[in-house]
């Protein structure tokens, strides 16, 4: 009986092979958009360029994980521990780093106090819905999932996962990151935008997930639209420099 049991137990737990669980069947499709000849190079170009409609970029860069069968993983898209967690450590990371670049970084930089391209914030109901969705959506979810998650995912297939190739895609990304904020907010703006850049792609870099560095930036970013709206941008300007 002992040996019928365990001749058994051994046919049991050894499967046929047309029985055993399959991963999910790929194509050329997929797999040339994860690659890097025409149809890959074309979708990273398709969504470099809509960055300027961020969140298309984002949801394009969603497309293509899902049909590229890339792991949301691979992209920050990992279940944080605590989602209150999560959102409670983005929320105040997000909003001190704001204060000590406005107190303290930019102005040992020589940018001006009051920052004229959303002056007309100061104030301004009317504008905060539309500004409040840009800073959320256009920025903490499309931002961070194009210049993080994405680019992450793309450059380190090319340069790979080493500690040379992690500081190289964070100054790269960090620098593209960096060049889109011209256009709108000039030098000072590069400028926040590539300390910025560099503290999101590091943390993102050393931790892979992206849920946390979305609620910093986003953060962020509504901490200065209230620092213009209240009207305190000169007096946060002047707190540690008179």
């Amino acid at each position: 009986m002992t040996s019928d049991a365990s001749n058994l137990a051994e046919h049991v737990s050894t499967f046929p092979s047309e029985a055993r669980p399959t991963p999910p069947s790929d194509d050329s499709i997929a797999a040339s958009l994860r690659g890097f000849g025409p149809l890959g190079l074309f979708a990273i170009l398709l969504i470099v360029l809509t960055s300027v409609f961020k969140p298309l970029s984002a949801i394009l860069v969603l497309v293509w994980a899902w049909r590229s069968h890339t792991p949301w993983r691979e992209i920050g898209y990992v279940r944080p521990r605590s989602w209150i967690g999560s959102l409670a450590v983005g929320i105040v990371f997000g909003c001190a780093f704001k204060l000590f670049m406005k107190a303290i970084v930019m102005p040992l930089l020589g940018a001006p106090a009051i920052n004229p391209a959303y002056h007309y914030l100061v104030g301004n109901r009317a504008a905060l819905p539309g500004i409040v969705f840009m800073m959320i959506v256009g920025a903490g979810f499309a931002e961070e999932t194009l210049f993080r998650g994405y680019l992450f995912e793309r450059l380190g297939k090319l340069f790979g996962t080493g500690a040379g190739a992690k500081v190289s895609i964070v100054l790269l990304t960090s620098a593209l990151f960096a060049l889109g904020h011209h256009s709108n907010l000039g030098l000072p703006g590069v400028e926040q935008a590539m300390i910025t850049g560099l503290v999101f792609s590091t943390i993102f870099a050393i931790t892979g997930r992206i849920w946390m560095v979305m609620c910093a930036h986003a953060a962020f970013d509504l901490a200065a639209v209230a620092i213009i709206y209240w009207n305190f941008e000169a007096a946060v300007a002047a707190l540690v420099f008179k």
